[in-house]
């Protein structure tokens, strides 16, 4: 997601009797608390590891044999030598049989709703079954489009604005689900396909789960609190044993125009007047919350969608909390439970978990497994330890005293709840993985500008902090669902080169910073994903380590080597596989983005002129988020 340096805090520490861990700084910035975990070949077992797992606990290195970049500057996406790219799926294209895109942004709204939405992030790839056994050949594709630069999406960028303009940009959010294909040695979107549909910020969703039908989720257009328009600002995103997609709203305090005297509640969520410019409440009354001040609290969920099934309207899941969500990675408990790892990606947010009431059991319909069960935040200690303290109503201080009048309550306001229990305060929880084998859970903690010296902690321990890291933990016992954890820090990011010794971080390898995207391959390949902003991208701190890339980490060695170079004003994002490795999908958001500002609709290739510039199937005119496939020249598994 974008860096944010400059928003407010929304988060100021309410809780002095869980002060940051600034007095352990010395013992924990120096040096990597790597867990200690013994495990012979009888807990390997008793886990269900196979015998590869290492003696320390985590899976021998899978192959990293590709040879690794240099840091690029050109305006082109760059892989190793033995590979091939194709351009597969770019904003404006259409879904299935939709018409096209028109290189000067001259598509309507109602085009819209039929096309690619702007700036890729999350996705996943689905495989049709064929044969008996998951195609590699043939599948859905469920891409999230996270927000829009309307200075490229109308001919004219904001100028005039209109009902017309606000409805294109509503449709240019969202959700594509497409159908896609390897024939004759080429990927192709399948058009027509009875499978193809765009859920956008005007899709009809329900909502279920604790929340729904409180007074909280009420309007004046729904006085049951059980439908909303729309989902917005999909960033990340999860996938669950049953097959269906889990998209994740982040920042949509943006698009809602707020009161002069904000409550506690909309100033602690981020919401104020004008939000972050979208314009959408002067022709969407439901955006201004002078004329509907509950509509903020249906947004901020994570919301579920059967690719399967076109006709099934998606659901958002309050159960899983109300707060800026950047995924919902989803693993099994010991006991078949289903548990969802969540980053609230805001400087000084928190990370989260959920788990479910039953097990998850595919000899049973599963679609309400994500309505019942408890929520938790987690608590990072100095020594290496952790918890997750639950967010129950009548637990830990949660009650009415402390001013929630129910569960509901706890979930609409799911920041303030996590305050009182004294979370543990993160640099920009983002991307979480959970390792295939062992569990083990990664999360990219993207940066901080804003952390001072003296509220450095074990978890954040750099003040200032410009470059981000990764932090993992394992649960105790191997069980996701259990309360406890160790962790440590598994890589500081920075650039090698610096002159600073604090800004080089602990990478061995390619130098990176701001990492986001975190995705492990069925084989345990780590790879990383960069979102330095266009404003910092080879300049200061940053010189020399090129465009935003893509990177693949040994977990054991803590080496990385560069895989991809973005264009330039991209973020690299979203990452998915077929089942037998051999292709890879990423996104290449927003190329060509301007330093803090929309683009300027008479210049729109001023930053960046790809992909047209790269690839000739694509239309020129201004630059486009898109969908690649990366294949091996020799059929192999990608990364190896």
């Amino acid at each position: 997601m974008k860096s944010r340096d400059n928003d407010p805090i929304c988060n100021r520490n309410p809780r002095p009797d869980f002060p940051d861990f600034s007095t352990v700084l010395a013992q924990n910035a120096s040096r990597r608390c790597f867990l200690q975990v013994a495990a012979g070949s009888a807990l390997l077992t008793a886990l269900g590891m196979p015998e590869w797992v290492s003696a320390a606990g985590r899976p021998a290195a899978p192959a990293i044999g590709f040879v690794s970049l240099v840091a690029g500057i050109e305006d082109s996406v760059r892989i190793p030598v033995g590979y091939n790219l194709q351009l597969l799926y770019a904003w404006g294209d259409p879904i299935s049989d939709g018409p096209p895109f028109r290189a000067d942004a001259s598509n309507s709204a109602a085009d819209q709703a039929q096309q690619a939405g702007m700036h890729h992030d999350g996705m996943h790839f689905f495989p049709f079954v064929e044969n008996g056994r998951p195609s590699s050949n043939h599948g859905l594709m469920c891409i999230n489009h996270e927000y829009t630069d309307d200075g490229l999406l109308h001919t004219d960028g904001m100028a005039t604005w209109s009902t017309e303009k606000t409805f294109k940009s509503q449709n240019a959010h969202g959700v594509s689900v497409i159908e896609v294909r390897y024939e004759k040695g080429a990927w192709r979107v399948v058009r027509p396909s009875n499978y193809a549909r765009r859920i956008t910020a005007r899709t009809p969703i329900r909502i279920s789960g604790p929340a729904a039908g409180s007074s909280a989720l009420r309007t004046k257009d729904d006085r049951r609190g059980n439908v909303v328009f729309g989902t917005i600002n999909n960033c990340a995103m999860g996938v669950t044993p049953w097959g269906t997609y889990l998209t994740c709203e982040e920042n949509f305090n943006g698009y809602f125009n707020g009161l002069d005297a904000p409550t506690p509640e909309q100033k602690r969520y981020g919401i104020r007047r004008n939000g972050s410019g979208m314009r959408w409440h002067e022709h969407d009354g439901r955006f201004d919350l002078a004329t509907e001040p509950n509509e903020a609290n249906r947004f901020g969920w994570v919301v579920e969608i059967d690719p399967w099934n076109p006709a099934k309207p998606p659901i958002k899941r309050t159960a899983l909390g109300r707060f800026k969500h950047e995924g919902a990675t989803v693993t099994l408990a010991g006991d078949g439970r289903v548990v969802v790892y969540m980053g609230d990606d805001e400087a000084f947010e928190y990370i989260y978990k959920f788990v479910s009431q039953e097990a998850f059991d595919p000899k049973k319909p599963s679609s309400d497994l994500l309505d019942r069960g408890s929520l938790h935040v987690a608590r990072f200690r100095a020594d290496g330890k952790g918890e997750w303290v639950e967010l129950t109503h009548g637990r830990n201080g949660l009650d009415e005293k402390a001013g929630f009048a129910d569960q509901a309550d706890v979930l609409v306001r799911a920041r303030m709840a996590a305050d009182i229990v004294g979370a543990t305060r993160m640099d920009r929880p983002e991307w979480i993985a959970v390792h295939p084998v062992s569990g083990e859970a990664y999360c990219s903690l993207t940066n901080n500008g804003k952390r001072s010296a003296d509220s450095v902690d074990a978890a954040n321990p750099r003040a200032a902090n410009r470059f981000g890291h990764i932090i993992r933990w394992r649960a105790t016992n191997g069980d996701a669902a259990a309360s406890g954890f160790e962790w440590d820090v598994f890589v500081l990011g920075g650039n090698p080169a610096h002159p600073d010794e604090a800004k080089r971080g602990t990478i061995k390898g390619d130098g990176f910073g701001n990492p986001d995207g975190l995705w492990f391959d069925a084989d345990g390949r780590l790879w990383i994903q960069t979102d330095v902003s266009t404003g910092s991208l080879n300049k200061g701190d940053y010189e020399g380590l090129g465009n935003n890339q893509m990177l693949v980490a040994d977990i054991n060695t803590g080496e990385t080597k560069r895989f991809l170079s973005g264009p330039r004003g991209c973020e690299v994002t979203g990452i998915t596989r077929t089942p037998d490795g051999t292709t890879l999908f990423v996104n290449i958001q927003h190329p060509g983005e301007t330093a803090g500002a929309r683009s300027d609709p008479a210049n729109p290739t001023a930053v960046s002129a790809w992909p047209a510039n790269q690839f000739k199937e694509a239309t020129g005119g201004r630059p486009r988020s898109a969908t690649l496939a990366i294949t091996r020249q020799n059929g192999g598994v990608v990364g190896t």
